[in-house]
């Protein structure tokens, strides 16, 4: 019988995961139990996605914001840090600027506008028009800023991030001065030693700093890159893709994760006979139209995963082919002549006009927003992802 259905994609439910734990195991463990419960067999080229927030808990992977301070501490001293690019986001960087605040002197916080790299929106571009301010020329100082605009509360948390992070800072005791700007050299006029907290361009912005006589600069990569006193690591993000654990540390990104979605699929393949892939993700690296955030706080969508997840999608548009190849035909005769163009297409189809517009992301960053809008960010209780079908077409 023909097949009616594509790709199936199924949250699974597992234990609370613990320091310790064996989240191979409890992957592995999961899994079979779903099969057997819901009545669904394992295939080949099946996928296991695994939350890096479960696998980062499995191994302990959290730091305080002692530990935090110390290190920054040891990389600056007693110098005027220069914290610069922060996104706004009480989850992803309030602990980390405790730590920050803690291991400082004086900081001079330089914030991005109209919005961090995210697209959190500190004010609104359109008051920037009215205003008259080029957010690519004019540096603003507090006071300039708040001349402009006033008090600006984040739409989805209510916060004013600029007095919230002062706060942060004032707590700890340490002179702060806030200037807002998009221009990394703007910082160099204040201080020579810098914390660069931007993600994705944080290599750029790092270069342009020393090009134009930056000493001390880092990046909250480089903050936590080894463990502090005992703490957790992460030996390639540092800081980057942390969260908030408890009022005082940070739960961080997972490390050391090949070994474990390699022995995942080894377990499964022990215990199916099957070649299931096997991903962390993190956050999914859409884009929301309404609110403007890019969901990618996290330095990358997968810290790991299996062979057969690399690489792109290499697919056809059927409506293209619909329209434009086998415009005259219908039916059984259109169904018969797409199945054969597919099965013959070339194995790169890169610049075919048969494939514009198909999506050219990798295909981790597609498992992962396909995994990360199924398990979401609250209470659905599903950390991991099983998905059949992923890599089947039209024609099986």
């Amino acid at each position: 019988m023909e097949r009616v259905v594509g790709t199936v994609v199924r949250g699974l439910r597992g234990p609370i995961i613990n320091q310790g734990d064996s989240i191979e195991q409890i992957v592995v463990d999961s899994v079979l139990k779903a099969s057997e419960v819901e009545g669904f067999q394992i295939n080949d080229k099946d996928i296991v996605t695994i939350t890096e927030s479960i696998v980062a808990r499995a191994q302990g992977n959290y730091a305080t914001i002692d530990h935090i301070a110390k290190d920054v501490h040891s990389k600056f001293g007693d110098d005027t840090i220069g914290v610069i690019f922060p996104i706004l986001s009480r989850n992803r960087f309030a602990n980390c600027l405790h730590g920050i605040a803690k291991g400082a002197k004086k900081i001079v916080l330089m914030l991005s506008y109209p919005s961090d790299e995210v697209g959190n929106h500190l004010v609104d571009i359109d008051r920037l028009d009215e205003k008259g301010v080029n957010p690519w020329v004019d540096v603003l100082t507090e006071q300039e800023f708040r001349e402009h605009f006033g008090e600006n509360k984040h739409t989805f948390t209510g916060v004013d991030y600029v007095e919230y992070y002062k706060s942060i800072i004032a707590e700890h005791g340490v002179e702060c001065e806030v200037i807002f700007s998009n221009n990394a050299k703007t910082i160099l006029d204040y201080t020579k030693s810098v914390l660069t907290c931007d993600i994705h361009s944080r290599f750029r912005t790092k270069r342009i700093l020393k090009e134009h006589g930056g000493e001390k600069i880092y990046n909250l990569d480089d903050i936590l890159s080894e463990s502090i006193d005992g703490s957790g690591y992460n030996e390639d993000y540092g800081l980057l893709g942390s969260n908030k654990a408890t009022e005082d540390s940070v739960k961080l990104f997972p490390h050391t994760c090949q070994p474990i979605v390699d022995k995942i699929q080894q377990m499964l393949k022990e215990k199916t006979g099957k070649t299931v892939e096997v991903m962390i993700y993190g956050d999914g690296a859409f884009k929301d139209p309404v609110g403007k955030i890019w969901e990618l706080a996290d330095p990358v969508v997968s810290p790991a995963y299996t062979a057969g997840l690399n690489g792109t999608p290499n697919e056809v548009k059927l409506k293209y082919l619909a329209d434009n190849n086998f415009a005259d035909l219908e039916g059984e005769e259109l169904k018969s002549a797409i199945s054969e163009f597919i099965n013959n297409k070339n194995e790169d189809l890169v610049g075919s006009m048969e494939a514009q517009g198909t999506t050219p992301r990798r295909l981790t960053d597609l498992i992962g927003s396909l995994s990360d809008l199924t398990s979401g960010s609250g209470d659905k209780g599903t950390p991991m992802i099983f998905i059949q079908g992923y890599f089947d077409n039209y024609t099986h």
